[in-house]
């Protein structure tokens, strides 16, 4: 048990867990704000991993590294665009061409990579963004002060982008629209809203945030790109949006809480040895994030018109 605790109030435990949920946040408020709109975004593992690649390429080219974030993001809203031109106006299945955008989007990233390094037998590298340090003025404050040191800007950018989505969602009118339309979007349309430009405007938004959480991979926790990277966050994020209700502020603390979960199970392994088998400690931080997802999901209230095709005119 003290060891136990020992780990638990540890900086460097709370620093890897701020580090492993920065690409679920940004993932997570990326299908947030899909499907507030009414669009199951089943892409996201995809458009993850495309941001991954084409983050760490343009860095990897010559660019710098926000340069690559930025081309990262372009390309999140690229794929985000297309799935939702297939699934907005023309109304196809959102899950089917979800997952045609995963596939889609996986394949071309390996494809590209291997057609720019057809002889790479070992990831190349680029130097990654850095951490603050404890110089900094945030790395200096009491008690969080070592967590925060440890990060790197696009952690911060992480949680900036909870706090903007939040007040977008529910403190201006774009969000006001947003929330209209995935929830009753002939009101919306009575109300002079375009349903269709609303609707593609939130997808290619939310998939710009799910390509920066594929590339804070690329250029910040790690500094290569290599295949099965996003190994399933696309999909853990997905479960997310339902814990936290399709709320921001709890889509963070839903992210923390599973970050949480594996960072503990990395040090359990290496306190118990071989006592317990490896396989128990790497399923649990799924086995108690589904036990969570149960638990909230039970109260959740999702958008009322989502994965809903919207046709004028019809009823």
């Amino acid at each position: 048990m003290d060891i136990f605790l020992d780990i638990l109030i540890s900086a460097s435990l709370w620093a890897t867990v701020l580090r492993i949920a920065t690409p679920l946040i940004l993932g997570t408020l990326g299908e947030l704000v899909c499907e507030r709109a009414g669009v199951l975004n089943l892409g996201i593992e995809g458009i993850m991993t495309l941001g991954a690649m084409v983050g760490w390429m343009t860095v990897y080219q010559g660019g710098d590294l926000w340069t690559g974030v930025l081309v990262a993001a372009l390309a999140g809203m690229l794929a985000g665009l297309l799935h939702a031109a297939l699934t907005v106006p023309l109304g196809l299945s959102q899950h089917v061409t979800g997952i045609g955008v995963t596939l889609l989007a996986t394949s071309l990233s390996y494809y590209t990579y291997r057609l720019v390094l057809p002889q790479a037998t070992t990831p190349p590298t680029v130097t990654p963004f850095q951490p603050i340090g404890d110089g900094s003025l945030l790395g200096s404050l009491p008690v969080i002060g070592p967590v925060l040191a440890q990060q790197t800007p696009l952690t911060y950018f992480a949680l900036a982008a909870v706090v903007v989505v939040a007040w977008v969602l529910h403190r201006t009118p774009v969000g006001l629209a947003v929330r209209m339309v995935g929830e009753n979007p002939a009101a919306a349309d009575a109300q002079g809203l375009n349903v269709t430009g609303v609707r593609i405007g939130a997808v290619m938004a939310g998939s710009a945030l799910m390509a920066v959480g594929g590339a804070f991979l690329t250029l910040s926790a790690f500094n290569a790109f290599f295949f099965n990277m996003i190994n399933g966050r696309g999909w853990i994020c997905i479960a997310l949006v339902v814990f936290a209700s399709w709320r921001p502020g709890k889509a963070l603390l839903g992210a923390l809480l599973f970050a949480l979960f594996d960072a503990l199970q990395t040090r359990l392994q290496q306190v118990s040895g071989a006592a317990i088998p490896y396989q128990i400690y790497l399923m649990m931080p799924y086995v108690l994030s589904i036990v969570a997802l149960i638990v909230m999901s039970r109260r959740a209230a999702y958008p009322r018109a989502l994965m809903v095709p919207f046709r004028k005119g019809e009823r």
